[in-house]
């Protein structure tokens, strides 16, 4: 009954921001508003100006460099205009670097930083803290360990805002917001089949097409297919895939359109981590470095299998020349078969063995927990949105309220031992006895509801632009079964920034933001966790010279995130909420595709983050696994005098700079790695060849104080032909 009252007050809530526009456009409706006639001959210089100057931030762009974006304000908005350091990577770029992942995809984008190597997801951090992915400006999962990676075949850009961002997205940590735009139908007829090619017997085929179901261009659609079969370069483990994208869009008229979404992926895959010890990776151990390739689980038992399954639309409607409501709604349901074995964290007082990764005392041999888990995740996504563009005196004001609403289910089954030991350096399996589907147990599920409203104004008066924002949110969450860990955080998000823009394509600006993001649980003593919360001061300057393909900025910022968990000194298995830590950093990137024939991206962070207050005697330490110098840059030239055709050359090369582990024990070693392609273009046939660390460099993404690192990727390359008609 409760879940039937909610999605009734949903319901009415959206309705009545609809009414509120319909309000409001009575309040602007005069004797003089545009009648059918009118709007109706406002088609004509529309359609002719298609293919001209003006970007969509949704569609392709050609080239390396994107001028407008969403993600930022949730508006149609020019970089330059955005008082915070936004990049966009396109699709030209994804298709130039040859990426398979989304790791890859933000590879060389300044400041985001992805430590894992790894089958289960893709995660980053920027500014010292998390970075929540967004799809088609909705959260894309929840949880952990419980949905699909997402293709980067199936995206045409990605819009990386970097510092706190709740003002318009809710609940979400300190680094940002990574939005994927999904590929979305196309009225110029478009049609594309590749067959790819690679190291770990890599076969893939991918289709795109796109164009128009009715001859009036009424109806749209765009068909997205993905299929792999691959190895990886970690023995026994799988890369296999399945995704078909299916995208229907209802044009009626110039004002209205309705977007269809349908997306079903399907993977499996396997253990790539395996939480090796310090000894044998970055560490010495008598035997030498465990190889890069050694498979410590089970072969036929361990998996990541994900299947995902998502639905939902896109809604625009332009009420008049001054109003337009959105409406976008997605459900997702994702079900993960994670079964797997890696080296031990138990520990035995008896035997002498500490709680984490070590080797046994023949310095070859580790101990091992096994672990498999049956995961799901259920969400409902739905973001309503009224837009208005109106003038009062020399501003001009684009004003935007929202209401948006989250439901979200996840729930496991699990099971966990200590398993007998293998030999890293000559693995011999077979000594596992694995369990049956009696041996699983439920954990208690979660549910977890948003509702939050926002509002924003972005004035501009003259050459001034000022952007202001207030959100606010009430994020519940409760676990089944546990009623001291029901949490009901409410809350009020705030941004403010202001740009100028000079005369050669010059614009300074200046910030302030806000970030909320509820924890959940209780401490020892029964009282539910606040919410962490976080806030930016950011200042900088972004560069776009008229008529020509570049794009550019340099920012610096301060920001601090407090009310995280550190130690009670009075008691062990307590939590006290007086963490905070503060990041000061520096951070710019140069776009640029110049006359088609050079493509290149610069980029470059400093980040300083420093635990500020704390309970663990850490207080004035870095903060673990946050390096404070990352750099990229890459390159490529097109031998062709203009549009495609002939041969392309591009190489690049990606620094990261060492990381404070959490201890002195250790740390994380800085890499250097480079990678390299080429491409050649003729009449409808493109066939390029990428290498991603071309001189196959063993490094280490992460070393963690609790005594185990990680393996960044080995030398991987892909022959990728595409046939377009």
């Amino acid at each position: 009954m409760q879940s039937g009252i909610t999605v009734c007050r949903t319901a009415i809530a959206h309705a009545a921001l609809l009414a509120l526009c319909g309000a409001a456009h009575a309040q602007q409706a005069t004797p003089t508003a545009p009648t059918a006639p009118t709007a109706e001959k406002a088609l004509a210089p529309v359609t002719v100006s298609a293919g001209a100057e003006q970007e969509n931030p949704t569609a392709p762009v050609t080239g390396f460099v994107a001028k407008r974006a969403l993600s930022a304000t949730k508006t149609d908005t020019p970089l330059i205009e955005t008082p915070q350091a936004i990049s966009v990577i396109t699709r030209d770029q994804m298709e130039a670097q040859g990426v398979q992942t989304l790791r890859q995809v933000t590879a060389y984008t300044a400041g985001a930083v992805s430590n894992y190597f790894d089958s289960r997801g893709d995660t980053f951090k920027a500014r010292g803290g998390d970075v929540t992915q967004y799809l088609d400006g909705m959260v894309r999962f929840i949880g952990y360990w419980n949905d699909t990676r997402p293709d980067p075949y199936t995206l045409e850009r990605v819009e990386f805002l970097r510092g706190p961002s709740s003002v318009l997205y809710g609940q979400g940590s300190v680094g940002g917001v990574l939005n994927l735009t999904s590929k979305r139908p196309q009225a110029e007829t478009q049609r594309e089949v590749q067959v790819q090619l690679g190291s770990n017997a890599r076969k893939q085929i991918a289709a795109d097409m796109t164009g128009k179901l009715t001859q009036d261009g009424e109806w749209l659609y765009r068909l997205v297919a993905v299929g792999r079969d691959s190895d990886t370069q970690v023995d026994h483990v799988r890369d296999d895939r399945v995704v078909i994208a299916p995208t229907v869009t209802w044009k009626p008229s110039a004002a209205t359109s309705l977007t269809l979404q349908l997306t079903h992926q399907k993977d499996k895959s396997g253990s790539l981590i395996g939480f090796f010890p310090w000894q044998g990776t970055q560490l010495p151990n008598r035997y030498g470095q465990i190889p890069t390739n050694t498979f410590i689980s089970e072969p036929g038992w361990d998996r990541y299998n994900s299947e995902s399954t998502s639905w939902g639309y896109l809604f625009s409607h332009q009420i008049d020349s001054t109003w337009t409501v959105r409406q976008n709604l997605r459900r997702s349901v994702s079900d993960v078969d994670y079964r797997t074995l890696y080296t031990s964290f138990t520990a035995n007082a008896a035997q002498g063995r500490p709680a984490r990764p070590v080797f046994n005392a023949d310095n070859r041999t580790v101990l091992r927990d096994a672990s498999w888990t049956l995961g799901n995740a259920r969400m409902l996504l739905v973001d309503t949105q009224v837009e208005g563009k109106l003038r009062w005196g020399e501003a001009e004001h684009t004003v935007l309220g929202g209401l948006d609403v989250q439901r979200n289910h996840w729930g496991q089954q699990s099971w966990r031992a200590v398993a007998p030991a293998i030999d890293v350096y000559n693995p011999v399996y077979g000594n596992f006895t694995a369990p049956s589907a009696s041996a699983l147990a439920r954990v208690p599920s979660v549910e977890q509801r948003q509702l939050g409203f926002y509002a924003q104004d972005q004035i501009k008066w003259g050459r001034w632009t000022a952007t202001l924002g207030l959100r606010h949110d009430n994020a519940k969450s409760d676990t089944e079964g546990r009623p001291a860990a029901a949490v009901n955080d409410k809350a009020w998000s705030k941004r403010a920034g202001v740009t100028y823009q000079m005369d050669g394509g010059w614009a300074p600006y200046a910030g302030y933001s806000e970030s909320f993001q509820p924890l959940g649980g209780a401490n020892f003593y029964g009282v539910p966790f606040k919410p962490q919360r976080g806030e930016q001061w950011e200042a900088g300057v972004k560069w776009q010279p008229p008529g020509q393909g570049i794009s550019a900025f340099a920012a610096v910022y301060q920001l601090r995130e407090k009310n995280r968990k550190t130690t009670d000194p009075t008691n062990p298995l307590n939590s006290l909420q007086i963490g905070e830590v503060k990041v000061k950093g520096f951070e710019a990137e140069v776009q640029a595709s110049l006359a088609r024939q050079w493509d290149f991206t610069v980029g470059y962070a400093f980040t300083d983050a420093k635990i500020s207050r704390s309970n663990a005697g850490d207080q004035g330490t870095p903060v673990a696994s946050v390096p404070k110098h990352t750099a990229s840059a890459w390159l490529s030239h097109r031998f062709a005098s203009e549009g495609r055709g002939g041969w392309t050359v591009g190489a690049g090369v990606r620094y990261t700079g060492s990381q404070w582990s959490g201890t002195s024990a250790i740390s994380t070693p800085a890499a250097t790695l480079a990678d390299a392609m080429v491409a050649y273009d003729a009449g409808d046939w493109r066939v390029a060849f990428n290498v991603v660390n071309l001189a196959d460099k063993v490094h280490i993404t992460q070393c963690l104080a609790r005594g185990d690192c990680f393996y960044g990727q080995a030398r991987t390359y892909t022959l990728t032909s595409t046939y377009r008609f």
